[in-house]
């Protein structure tokens, strides 16, 4: 059996022994302009392999996610929800007043002081796991404006004026945007580190646009461990955990451990196909 299909196959019991085995710790951390931020850890049980730093989409809070932060402690990283204050639940609130939700959000998702707020907030958090995990591996995890997070980091161009830095080894989006509100046509064709995209069927843009426009930054990043991963009937929701989700968490979860096993390895490429999940790399 394959290494992807395997870890499929196995995807119920590792659920329910992630639950026993993963405890977490309320942070709260200080950023660079002094204000103070919330956060989520979830302890590896054993050695740290690494730093997983998990950036939730606008209106999230450091209390989401829990599937993605116990998944990634059970396989040795120590794993951080943030807690993003201008751009989670109250912020939502605000931008809500007056706004429907869809030009709420849209608001907020293109607020360059949230972006920015959302760099200190991670910042912050890679300082504090780098104390406690003695690895050099950091990846970077992120959901919807998550997502768009991951992306500047990692080089995209992009409409919000803000600039990332580059400083993980991986990263990972859940949900990406295409050319649009955030970024313009082609502003992932820098990116050079590895990156694992994946969305899904049901996983339709703001405006109403088809989940495929998600996989157009895949399509303009130059090759080089580079993954899209497409689930048959996940909505944008059940990435975070809500709504009639365990599939998608399991699939996505399980795509994201054989992702990772193939970076340590040296060998990016995907070991099987999967009933309901679709691999593409390059």
């Amino acid at each position: 059996m394959s290494d992807l299909l395997r870890g499929i196959a196995l995807g119920a019991l590792f659920f329910g022994a992630v639950s026993l085995a993963c405890a977490s710790e309320a942070l709260q951390l200080q950023r660079q302009d002094q204000k103070f931020l919330q956060a989520t850890a979830y302890e590896p049980a054993a050695a740290c392999r690494g730093i997983a730093i998990i950036s939730p989409g606008a209106g999230g809070t450091e209390q989401g996610y829990r599937y993605l932060g116990k998944a990634l402690s059970s396989v040795g990283y120590l794993s951080v929800v943030v807690g993003h204050q201008e751009s989670g639940r109250r912020a939502l609130r605000e931008h809500l007043r007056g706004n429907g939700l869809r030009e709420g959000l849209a608001e907020l998702i293109t607020e360059p002081d949230a972006y920015r707020g959302r760099f200190m907030d991670i910042a912050a958090s890679v300082k504090w796991a780098e104390r406690r995990c003695n690895s050099r591996e950091k990846l970077l995890i992120g959901h919807s404006m998550g997502a768009a997070t991951v992306m500047i980091e990692a080089g995209a161009r992009n409409k919000v004026g803000v600039q990332g830095t580059d400083s993980f080894n991986a990263y990972i989006a859940l949900s990406p945007q295409g050319t649009g509100s955030i970024f313009p046509g082609n502003a992932w064709s820098g990116i050079r580190r590895p990156v694992l995209l994946i969305t899904g069927t049901r996983d339709t843009e703001l405006g109403g646009a088809s989940w495929e426009t998600r996989t157009e930054p895949f399509r303009n990043m130059p090759p080089g461990c580079k993954w899209l991963g497409v689930i048959d009937g996940a909505s944008h929701l059940n990435f975070a955990g809500i709504g009639m989700s365990r599939k998608t968490e399991t699939l996505t979860v399980q795509t994201i451990s054989a992702f990772l096993d193939g970076l340590r390895a040296g060998d990016c490429r995907p070991r099987g196909q999967v009933a309901g999940l679709d691999i593409s790399t390059k």
